[in-house]
This record gives C-alpha cells, sequence and structure tokens, in this order.
C-alpha cells in the first residue's frame, strides 16, 4: 500500500476514508485502532497514530474513553462533499481553463465528456 513520495500516515488516513466511502467502515462503527494499523500495513504505531489524528481533526472519527476510535455520524457526506470539491479543483478548473483557451463552452466541454462515456454500441456521430 505505501506510495513513494507521500507520506505514510496520509496514506493511512485516505486508507481509513476509502473505507468509509466504499462503506465497508460504517459510520458509528469501531475503527480500526493505531496498533492495528500499524500492525496490518507494518509501519510505526505512532505514524499510524499521526493518520488516525488526522482524521480526529476532520472530524470523521471521535474517540470514545476507554473504548477507542469510532466513525462519526455524517462522516461519509461530508468526505464525498471534501472529494468532490478536490476533485473539482484538481481536476475541472483546469480543463475548464484549457476548454476556455482552446474557445470550448461548457456545453461544448459536457458534449465531449457524454461522447466518451457513451456505451459501445450507441457510439458518436463525427
Amino acid at each position: 500500500m505505501v506510495e513513494e513520495g507521500r507520506a505514510i500516515f496520509l496514506q493511512i488516513a485516505q486508507a481509513v476514508e476509502d473505507a468509509i466511502l466504499d462503506g465497508s467502515l460504517a459510520e458509528e462503527s469501531q475503527a480500526p485502532s493505531t496498533n492495528e494499523l500499524a500492525a496490518f500495513h507494518r509501519i510505526n504505531p505512532a505514524t499510524a497514530g499521526k493518520g488516525v489524528n488526522l482524521l480526529v481533526e476532520k472530524g470523521v472519527l471521535h474517540k470514545r474513553r476507554g473504548i477507542g476510535m469510532f466513525v462519526t455520524a455524517g462522516a461519509r457526506e461530508a468526505l464525498l462533499a471534501e472529494r468532490r470539491t478536490g476533485f473539482a479543483e484538481r481536476f475541472l478548473d483546469p480543463l475548464l481553463a484549457e476548454a476556455n483557451a482552446i474557445g470550448l463552452s461548457p456545453a461544448d466541454v459536457a458534449d465531449l465528456i457524454r461522447g466518451r462515456t457513451a456505451p459501445p454500441d450507441q457510439g458518436t456521430t463525427p
């Protein structure tokens, strides 16, 4: 799982976020402990803890004293909103800037996207 050039604690946080988004880690369910994450990924528990703490700061996880970390109610929707915003900033904003530079309107871009995503049996007309 470890990606070169990207902080491991960020990768741990994203893995937990991904589990929340795909439903394998439900809201209000107990999240893996830092020791479990460290053992699974073969990393230092402090590094795993840093990833978990990042999620606590974001409000995705919360601690129940003496029990462990749990997924916060509403975490999935909050993560979806964050990812959608990030998607727009990383991909759509540059796409629309380039489209504008070459004279394509947002409607033209939408048509191009629809043409690229049409099922093979429908095809597109040139």
